[in-house]
């Protein structure tokens, strides 16, 4: 009794056991998934929830970084404020420094002014001293504070000044002689 090959049906033990093995893996897919599927889902009805429910020690941790971050902005602030007063306060004492260098330069020409226009009073007075006969010279430098008489004798020639000592008295002329001498004595030798 010898079966003819065509009357099987081709491959049908092959495609049971295949027919089984998907059926098998549809139901495991079923029996898992649905779970899985359900832990999917539960994150967003808990993502509702806020964080800080679930652990105290995170509710802590994001309270106290709350509070450092509030804090940080606070000395940002009040840092970029001082900024803005030091630039205020830079600019002001730029401009009294540049007021002052002006006010200097102008204290520098009107002093020069004064020095210049001092000594020419000074020579002018010197000479009309030194252009007197010396005997009326000495009885105005008689009456002179013995310093201001030596600076003018300091700055007349040697003969005119030895002019006008001779005529002076001799405790007016040793007084007058002994300012003139020491003038220079506590300047640098060097």
């Amino acid at each position: 009794m010898t079966r003819k090959a065509s009357n099987r049906p081709k491959g049908g033990v092959l495609t049971v056991i295949s027919l089984l093995m998907v059926g098998s893996a549809a139901i495991r897919v079923g029996l898992e998934a649905g779970p899985a599927l359900a832990k999917a889902a539960e994150p967003s009805v808990t993502a509702a929830k806020p964080i800080m429910d679930d652990h105290p020690k995170t509710r802590e941790l994001l309270t106290a970084l709350l509070r450092r971050e509030q804090a940080l902005k606070e000395r940002e602030a009040a840092i970029l404020e001082k900024e803005r007063a030091l630039d205020i306060a830079d600019q002001a004492i730029e401009t009294r420094l540049v007021a002052l260098q002006d006010a200097e330069t102008s204290l520098r020409e009107t002093l020069s002014y004064s020095q210049k226009a001092a000594e020419t009073d000074l020579t002018r007075l010197t000479d009309v001293y030194q252009s007197m006969k010396p005997k009326d010279a000495a009885a105005l430098f008689e009456t002179m504070d013995p310093g201001f008489a030596a600076g003018f004798l300091s700055r007349m020639p040697p003969d005119a000044a030895a002019g006008v000592l001779a005529g002076l008295s001799p405790e007016a002329a040793y007084t007058i002689s002994v300012i003139m001498a020491g003038r220079n004595a506590a300047a640098p030798q060097e």
